[in-house]
């Protein structure tokens, strides 16, 4: 895991370089001051010795403002190292998120990733910066100031490595407790994610049900989930502090009995004991390190908190898509837009007891259009799916220009093979640059042809901005029809070989579906049209209709065969033009 996060640190590495080594000296100019002090006492203050002073005050000067210089750019590089160390984070999870296949995305879900991409690469950002600065400040500290106190009084010195073994030992226990809370937290947060991103999205439905105590309540149960979680960790965290107070104040209070004691057995003489200005950099140096255990105790409670995180996002960085190009041999072109079928069983889980499609057999035309019908959960969509290969088919195999998909480059074989889906979306920015979601370097003349096709070019030109008019966030400053029939346009711009229209003009008018696919007809000849809809007259004219029930093909033909075969086919077009005629 460690392995694979510090590749993320890449072109900062300078500042993982410099942090420890601005530490260092900032560390060796502290060591020094309390010396300094004790010959400023001993030989200075106590002799009464002004230029001796004088010297020793102006020594202690430059090593202060030294060692303030010194712990600045140290600051000033861990905060940048820790910085960019994040920014990679978020960029090669987000990058290898962009591979995943929808099983991949369904594996972790949506509110997780987000979780992931924030929430932990915070806590991760914060391990750093406090690893390359004060988990370096704190060893070096401790061995320094242990080597001069060393120096002054090994008896005394002993103190402080008796407490180092209570120390330890309650720092572990105090780890092993807190790290499975945490990770238990930070796998709320998810929920917590989940539970804001559905209200947000759905605000709509929430307001016109009037529910909005009922996701409030929702929100607080998770909301407090994550209280008492995150309160029973941190209790336990807590403990980290007082632990190290004790151990501090009990080392002062030793050294300074202790101390005094020789001090005064001494008399004063430095030849035989312990002077003043010894038993003042003596404390001192207890001090410094006993203040550096506690801020590695900080270093190492931050550490089990994003421990956790650390992990979550070890996942994702080492997750592959199941969905990948071939190694060797990809076929780069498609030939035509001819699709097959052949004996194709398809399961969303591999632990599921009953297949989603079941034994597909089909052949469709490349130039053809093809409709698609069947009650809700017949597995239309699932069947579309297949053809761009957003998931693969554990049985059979699915071809397109006589390829199978598995064999083509995933970008050659998506580029030629246009989707709308069902829940079409808009994302932030003009008109124009949504369009050109579909062909970056399309031209204006290509984008309005695409429109005219898609009919979105008349509500476009009503418009006073026209085709830069700003659109919000998925598409809510424009009407379920609008938003239609730019995803339409959008997909045209791909110039396809195959186009699929996923129950994508159920929001237009009749009149409208039926000028589109007029214009399809007429104006794109050569791609295939797959169109799957409720509407019978969506599909009446379609070269070839197919029936879906069940995850399985049960009628398949064109109009009039289908209604002398009096099957499910009749029943819904009778259904739907009892009553009247059905409107193209």
């Amino acid at each position: 895991m460690l392995k694979t996060l510090s590749k993320c640190i890449r072109q900062y590495k300078k500042y993982a370089i410099l942090t420890p080594l601005f530490v260092a000296f900032e560390v060796l100019l502290e060591v020094i001051i309390p010396r300094i002090m004790s010959y400023l006492i001993d030989y200075g203050i106590d002799d009464g010795n002004m230029p001796y002073i004088l010297k020793a005050g102006l020594v202690l000067f430059f090593s202060a403002v030294m060692s303030l210089v010194f712990g600045v750019l140290a600051g000033r590089t861990a905060a940048q190292g820790s910085c960019g160390f994040a920014a990679n984070l978020r960029h090669d999870m987000y990058a290898n998120i962009q591979d995943f296949s929808f099983s991949n995305i369904d594996k972790f879900s949506t509110s997780s990733l987000i979780t992931r991409l924030t929430t932990d690469v915070t806590n991760v950002q914060m391990a750093y910066q406090m690893i390359i600065r004060l988990a370096f400040r704190c060893p070096i500290m401790l061995i320094m100031a242990s080597v001069m106190s060393f120096m002054i009084d090994i008896d005394l010195s002993l103190i402080f490595i008796a407490f180092v073994p209570f120390l330890g030992t309650g720092l572990v226990l105090i780890a092993l407790k807190a790290h499975p809370r945490f990770v238990r937290v930070f796998n709320t947060y998810d929920k917590l994610n989940e539970s804001v991103q559905e209200n947000l999205h759905g605000i709509r439905v929430v307001k016109s049900f009037d529910r909005e105590d009922y996701e409030i309540d929702k929100f607080k149960k998770v909301s407090d989930s994550i209280y008492k979680d995150f309160s029973k960790a941190e209790k336990t965290v807590a403990f980290n502090m007082p632990l190290m107070q004790l151990c501090i104040y009990s080392c002062m209070l030793l050294i300074s009995w202790f101390g005094a004691r020789a001090v005064v057995a001494c008399g004063g003489d430095q030849q035989i004991g312990l002077s003043t200005g010894e038993l003042m950099s003596l404390i001192m140096y207890s001090m410094q390190i006993l203040s550096s255990l506690m801020a590695f105790s900080m270093v190492f409670v931050m550490i089990i908190i994003s421990r956790a995180s650390a992990r979550r996002i070890y996942e994702v960085l080492v997750e592959k898509s199941d969905i990948t190009s071939p190694e060797t041999g990809a076929v780069s072109e498609v030939k035509d837009g001819s699709i097959d079928f052949d004996n194709v069983t398809f399961y969303y889980s591999k632990s599921a007891d009953k297949p989603v499609l079941d034994n597909i057999n089909l052949h469709i035309k490349s130039g053809s259009t093809i409709g698609i019908v069947g009650g809700t959960g017949s597995s239309k969509s699932s069947l579309v799916q297949l053809i761009p290969r957003l998931y693969d088919v554990p049985e059979g195999s699915v071809k397109v220009g006589g390829i199978d998909v598995r064999n083509y480059d995933l970008v050659t074989l998506r580029d030629n093979v246009a989707m709308v889906l069902q829940k079409n979306t808009l994302f932030s920015g003009t008109i124009k640059e949504n369009l050109r979601w579909g062909n970056e370097n399309a031209s204006d003349e290509e984008i309005k042809r695409a429109c005219s096709l898609a009919c979105a070019d008349g509500f476009i030109e009503s418009f006073p901005d026209k085709y830069d008019t700003y659109i919000e966030q998925g598409g809510t400053n424009v009407s379920g029809g609008q938003r239609q029939r730019l995803c339409i346009a959008r997909a045209l711009l791909k110039n396809p070989r195959i186009l699929i229209l996923d129950d994508s003009t159920s929001a237009v008018d009749t009149a409208t579906d039926a000028h589109i696919r007029h214009a399809f007809k007429n104006e794109i000849p050569n791609t295939t049209k797959i169109i799957i809809a409720q509407r019978i007259a969506s599909v009446k004219d379609a070269d070839m209709i197919i029936v879906m029930d069940d995850g399985k093909i049960c009628e398949a033909g064109d109009h009039d065969s289908l209604i002398k075969l009096g099957g499910i086919y009749c029943e819904m077009y009778t259904s739907q033009t009892k009553g009247g005629s059905d409107d193209e």
